[in-house]
C-alpha cells in the first residue's frame, strides 16, 4: 500500500512538471455530430473568460436577447458539466427574454485545470468558484438597475450559487436544481480531511477510479435521467471535444464539496434572497433542513424525475422549466415595478454588455 502510494505521488509530480499547457482554458467547441439541432449552441453565444487573483480561469458563455433583456440568469453546473449541456436551456430561457450566462466549473469544462491527468476531478476547494462568480458579476456582467439577477445552481453548482449569496454577491433570487449537499461533515480522521491538510494527496483519485472512456456510461445508462437524446449529451460533447473529457472527483474534491457543503449550511440565514428548490422526488434530508434554514424558501419536488432534471424527458423537464421561467418572471415584474420610475434607456445595457464580453474573451 506504501509503495502505491509513493508511486502515485510521484506521478502526480511528474505529471504537473512542464505540461502547464494541458492543463489550460480553452473557448471554441466542436458540435457533435450525433446531436440534434434543439442542442446546438445558441444564436449570439459567446465565449469569454474570467480570473480573479491567483485563482485559474474559469471559462464562461453568454447568450442575450435581440432587445434588453428582462432578467439576467446565471447558470452554475454540477460536476462533470459543461455549458454546452446547458444550451436547450440557455435558448429556451433566452426567448423568454433573458440574459443567460454559464460559469464553466473551476477544474471542469473549459476551464483551467488544477493537476493532470485532465480529465481528474480535482479542486483544493470551492473558493475560486465562488470568487470568480463574483468577479463575473461584478465586472463582466455588471447588472443595470431594474434587471433582476438570478442564479440557477445545480447539484453542487448549488452549493456555489449559496456561498456566493452568503458571502455578499447581491441577487434577486437563487434557484436550486437537485441540490448536492454533502450528507455530513468531514470528520478529523477521513481521507478528505486528510487530503485538505496535505495538497498533493488531494489529488489522488478515489478508489476505483478509472480515466475517461468512450465506454463509460451516459447519464441515462448512469440513471441520472431518463431521456435518451437528453442523457447522451455530456458523453456526446466531450467524445467531440478531448478538452472537455471528466472521470471520477479525487480525494480533494470531495473534501472541498464536504467543506464547502457544511458552510452552506451553517450560513444558510445570511442569504436575503428569495430561494426555489426543485427536487427529483421528495427533497433529501439536507435539503430540507436548508430550506428550514433559509429566511425565504420554498420547495417544489417533481415526482418520479431524476436527478439531472435539465435533461429529463419531457414530462419532467417541463414542469421543472416552467418553474425556473416563472421564479424569474416574477423577479423581473417585480424589479420593472420599483425600477420604471428611473428606468434607463435599453440600448446601453446591450451594448455594454457586449462590450464586456468583448474585453474578456481571450
Amino acid at each position: 500500500m506504501a509503495r502505491a502510494l509513493i508511486a502515485a505521488l510521484l506521478l502526480l509530480t511528474l505529471a504537473a512538471c512542464g505540461r502547464g499547457e494541458l492543463m489550460g482554458a480553452f473557448a471554441e467547441s466542436r458540435t457533435p455530430p450525433s446531436i440534434g439541432p434543439r442542442f446546438f449552441t445558441p444564436e449570439g453565444w459567446a465565449w469569454g473568460f474570467v480570473q480573479t487573483g491567483d485563482h485559474p480561469i474559469q471559462r464562461y458563455g453568454v447568450a442575450t436577447t435581440w432587445h434588453a433583456p428582462r432578467a439576467i440568469v446565471v447558470i452554475l453546473p454540477g460536476y462533470g458539466e459543461s455549458a454546452e449541456v446547458w444550451f436547450e436551456t440557455v435558448a429556451a430561457l433566452t426567448r423568454r427574454g433573458y440574459t443567460v450566462w454559464v460559469l464553466d466549473r473551476a477544474g471542469q469544462g473549459g476551464s483551467a485545470r488544477f493537476t493532470l491527468p485532465r480529465d481528474l476531478g480535482y479542486t483544493p476547494s470551492f473558493d475560486p468558484d465562488v470568487a470568480n462568480l463574483k468577479g463575473l458579476v461584478k465586472v463582466v456582467i455588471r447588472p443595470q438597475p431594474g434587471v433582476p439577477l438570478v442564479l440557477l445552481g445545480h447539484a453542487d453548482g448549488a452549493v456555489v450559487a449559496l456561498r456566493a449569496a452568503e458571502t455578499g454577491l447581491r441577487v434577486d433570487g437563487v434557484v436550486l436544481s437537485s441540490p448536492n449537499l454533502a450528507a455530513k461533515a468531514v470528520s478529523q480522521d477521513s481521507a478528505q480531511a486528510w487530503a485538505g491538510r496535505v495538497p498533493l494527496l488531494g489529488r489522488l483519485p478515489m478508489a476505483g477510479w478509472r480515466p475517461w472512456s468512450r465506454s463509460r456510461p451516459d447519464e441515462r445508462e448512469q440513471g441520472h435521467t431518463h431521456d435518451l437524446w437528453r442523457g447522451a449529451l455530456a458523453k456526446a460533447w466531450q467524445t467531440a471535444n478531448p478538452d472537455l473529457r471528466m472521470s471520477d472527483p479525487s480525494l480533494g474534491w470531495r473534501g472541498a464539496h464536504q467543506a464547502a457543503s457544511r458552510l452552506a449550511q451553517t450560513d444558510a440565514a445570511r442569504v436575503q434572497s428569495p430561494v426555489l428548490v426543485l427536487s427529483a422526488g421528495a427533497p433529501t434530508a439536507e435539503t430540507t433542513a436548508l430550506c428550514k434554514a433559509l429566511k425565504r424558501c420554498v420547495t417544489l419536488p417533481i415526482p418520479g424525475a431524476r436527478a439531472d432534471l435539465h435533461l429529463e424527458s419531457d414530462p419532467w423537464r417541463t414542469p421543472w422549466f416552467e418553474a425556473v421561467a416563472a421564479f424569474v418572471a416574477d423577479k423581473a415584474w417585480a424589479s420593472r415595478a420599483v425600477a420604471i420610475p428611473h428606468t434607463a434607456p435599453a440600448s446601453p445595457v446591450n451594448s455594454e454588455a457586449s462590450d464586456e464580453d468583448t474585453a474578456h474573451q481571450r
